[in-house]
């Protein structure tokens, strides 16, 4: 299928495709790419379902990337945000919710890690992280890792570990980027996967002793690289890298943008690890679609000057009371619902579908995940290359007419769905994934 038989042949009905083109007219480039290549127009959500305007229902594997934790129209949700909506939605003031959300929060995160400062954005939380780690350490150099992503603001830029760098530059000095032991490709051509991380922590000591100019103040890693699809680093690697962020004076921030509030069967992910940070990057699901984020970290640290100075680590939107209810309610309702464990069951019923899927399809190259944070890598079946854009553009369509949103358009997939799912739910998308895979290889490779 062409790109150009996409377009005469789209997933999306006339009313989706009417709007979506009308806006085009008007907002600007860049919008996510699930949103451009499937140009959807969506009227309302319940559950794990989206409808658009043409009254299609979809089953939603993405959740906005990670966002929808409680997924749509949650009623704990809606009876929280109507309710603080009617009564005040901006200022730093204390406000109940705020203070029942600080509270909660802090029973449930690792041990010593009580204090946390609220944001409106991922990338703004790391910086605020990194702020805090200069004013504490007196330092101002930072390490993160082939493959991560925290950010596309000026001063994170640096540390990406993909292409949303480039052309970009100059970047800010004093960032550096170290190998990651991805198991899937190795950057030091190792065979197991604990050889290779042995490689990429040996490496990170050396790159400290001869590419720093000795002045670390963090380094930054994600428990599971989101983005550069759901890749899990082999044992001791986490608790490697945090020792070595010891070993030099430097703070170790765990980055659980994704991660965290259970979206991997465990609170955070650094639980997976049995490692403490210093500090913890929250959002995206910690308010179930609001936008908050967060720094977490002990009391000790978060007294460090300036950043903890009158204004020092404030923001114009951190902690709004419309925010401060949207992450209230969602914190109770996981709890409630016990999500976390849903999470880490439904997701283990999801991955052996996926690995049993594997096992019959060959446009599946390798499967793995956490909780509900599952990857699964899309080949060619013939080279064993990733799959072909054009090949993975017609995959996400086919879901989509099939009723599943999916993040196929790239040979890296992404599962995310809301905590919220049931395994009955979860497998019936696993089920359509495969008959679409079936499809594209039948078409492609008879």
């Amino acid at each position: 299928m062409t790109p150009t038989a996409l377009e005469e042949n789209p997933a999306a009905g006339p009313k989706s495709l009417a709007l979506f083109e009308e806006e085009q007219s008007y907002i600007a480039p860049g919008l996510q790419s699930i949103a451009l290549f499937s140009r959807l127009a969506m009227d309302s959500g319940r559950g794990c379902r989206l409808r658009d305007v043409d009254g299609k229902e979809y089953l939603d594997f993405v959740a906005g990337i990670g966002v929808a934790s409680l997924g749509y129209a949650h009623p704990d949700y809606v009876r929280a945000m109507t309710d603080q909506l009617s009564r005040t939605a901006v200022g730093s003031f204390t406000t109940p919710r705020r203070l029942s959300f600080v509270k909660n929060l802090a029973t449930v995160t690792p041990k010593g890690l009580t204090r946390v400062q609220l944001y409106s954005s991922g990338a703004e939380a790391v910086e605020a992280s990194l702020r805090l780690a200069k004013s504490r350490t007196k330092r101002f150099e930072t390490i993160s890792f082939w493959g991560g992503f925290h950010g596309k603001t000026g001063g994170v830029l640096g540390l990406l570990g993909d292409g949303f760098k480039n052309q970009l530059g100059p970047l800010l000095p004093g960032l550096y980027v170290s190998p990651y032991p991805d198991a899937r490709r190795c950057p030091f051509g190792t065979d197991g996967p604990h050889d290779c991380g042995a490689h990429c922590l040996q490496f990170l000591r050396d790159k400290i002793k001869r590419e720093t100019s000795g002045s670390l103040a963090a380094i930054i890693l994600e428990p599971v690289q989101g983005t550069a699809g759901n890749v899990t680093p082999p044992p001791g690697f986490f608790a490697g890298v945090r020792e070595i962020a010891r070993d030099n004076g430097a703070l170790f921030i765990s980055d659980e943008m994704i991660t965290g509030f259970g979206r991997t069967g465990e609170w955070f992910g650094c639980v997976h690890e049995g490692v403490v940070p210093d500090m913890m990057t929250v959002g995206k699901g910690m308010a179930g679609g609001f936008p908050v984020s967060g720094v977490i970290t002990t009391t000790e640290i978060a007294q460090a000057k300036p950043w903890g100075n009158p204004s020092g680590s404030s923001s114009s939107y951190g902690g709004n009371p419309l925010a401060s209810a949207a992450a209230d309610v969602t914190l109770s309702v996981i709890q409630k619902e016990r999500l976390v464990d849903n999470a880490r069951k439904v997701g283990a019923a999801l991955l052996a579908r996926l690995e049993q899927a594997a096992k019959r399809c060959p446009v599946i190259g390798a499967v793995r995940g956490r909780g509900l944070m599952i990857g699964v890598d899309l080949v060619n079946p013939r080279t064993g290359a990733p799959l072909e854009a054009e090949a993975c553009r017609a995959l996400f369509d086919d879901c989509l007419r099939r009723g599943l949103i999916t993040m196929s358009y790239n040979p890296s997939l992404r599962i995310n769905p809301p905590l919220t799912i049931t395994e009955q739910e979860a497998l019936q998308g696993a089920d359509t994934l495969e008959e679409a895979l079936e499809t594209l290889r039948r078409k492609r490779w008879p």
